[in-house]
């Protein structure tokens, strides 16, 4: 009878006697660290964006050719903007997300790609970005492990090279694996944008010196993007701020549209990913281009426009066995081996 009532009173000691747990020590200090965590995120963000916008270069119309696609846009591609119109006004300007949004799938892999070829680092480096890739298409959702480690490995193989050597790799990748995976859909947006007077933007994690090569080839405005540290030319191995996304896009956009007199009101802003809903949410004029599940399903409940230029054609072509060989059939192996792998495939198989 003691025993019981003794193990009751601990038992109330620690839910507060009211059937509630109390937070403990272990509690206590996971919250404060994700405080803290998300207190470093903001300012790493912050400074992200506001070093995307200083280090924005306005490009000059028509200094670069445009794709080959960029005259070839199909009566369907008319068809799906055949009610939008987009009226002269300098206080307006259009920014757009590139992997996914601009480009069929993700930059950062076709540029890994072509490190690669020069040795930069090895094909199973390659494979790791792509499953991570693979598994952000399918979740919806960053991984923040995956971020951190492909961020550090991305910086310690640019270390110590030059703004010059690789801003001639990021020319011959844009030249030879992406202007043909322009979606000819938002190439056409771009192009009433460009045709209404207003400024494009590219606003991606994406490195801003591959950014900048891939706005001044289509004939765009400019690029915000990563921005890794430099001395004298030379690549130091470290971000200024963090990678740009999220949050850090947002500050970007805001610290440009002061810089250009924009008014965010009247702007647009194109993205596939939910991840982007700080960027969306602060124009007047957000669009959901080929979007997650999660972004069309707050785009329809709120009355967004929703343009998807995927095809089923399309997206089996670029689904697993893109990853296979961007990978390697080794990595792959070794990927569809694991329970998460198996499941992720087969929800690969069933989107398509």
């Amino acid at each position: 009878m003691n025993d019981h009532t003794d193990a009751t009173d601990e038992s109330d000691s620690d839910t507060g006697g009211n059937g509630l747990r109390l937070p403990g020590r272990a509690d206590v200090t996971s919250a404060i660290g994700r405080l803290v965590w998300r207190r470093r995120n903001a300012r790493d963000q912050r400074v992200a964006g506001e070093a995307s916008a200083r280090n924005a270069v306005k490009l000059e119309p028509g200094a670069e050719p445009g794709p080959p696609l960029a005259d070839a846009t199909t009566t369907e591609d008319h068809d799906d903007h055949a009610d939008t119109r987009f009226v002269p006004d300098p206080q307006a300007a259009a920014f757009f997300d590139v992997d996914n949004t601009l480009i069929q799938g993700a930059s950062i892999i076709l540029l890994a790609r072509g490190l690669a070829k020069h040795k930069f680092f090895t094909a199973q480096d390659v494979a790791s970005m792509a499953w991570s890739q693979v598994k952000f298409r399918v979740s919806g959702k960053e991984n923040a492990d995956d971020v951190a480690a492909g961020r550090d490995k991305a910086l310690s193989f640019v270390k110590g090279h030059t703004v010059a050597e690789l801003t001639a790799l990021s020319e011959e990748v844009v030249d030879t694996s992406m202007l043909d995976r322009v979606w000819p859909g938002t190439r056409s947006l771009v192009q009433m944008h460009l045709d209404a007077g207003q400024q494009v933007w590219l606003v991606t994690a994406t490195p801003v010196m591959l950014a900048r090569v891939i706005a001044s080839r289509l004939g765009l405005s400019g690029a915000l993007g990563t921005v890794a540290e430099e001395e004298d030319g030379v690549y130091t191995g470290r971000l200024v701020g963090d990678i740009l996304h999220g949050p850090g896009k947002a500050h970007a956009i805001s610290n440009l549209a002061e810089a250009e007199g924009f008014d965010l009101s009247k702007c647009y802003a194109y993205s596939d990913s939910f991840n982007d809903m700080p960027m969306l949410t602060m124009v007047g004029n957000p669009v959901a281009i080929n979007p997650d599940g999660r972004l069309r399903k707050y785009a329809s409940e709120n009355g967004w426009d929703i343009k998807d230029f995927r095809t089923v054609r399309k997206a089996a072509k670029q689904a697993v066995p893109g990853v296979l060989a961007v990978g390697g059939l080794a990595g792959a192996r070794a990927a569809v081996k694991s329970s998460y792998g198996a499941r992720t495939i087969g929800q690969i198989r069933r989107m398509f």
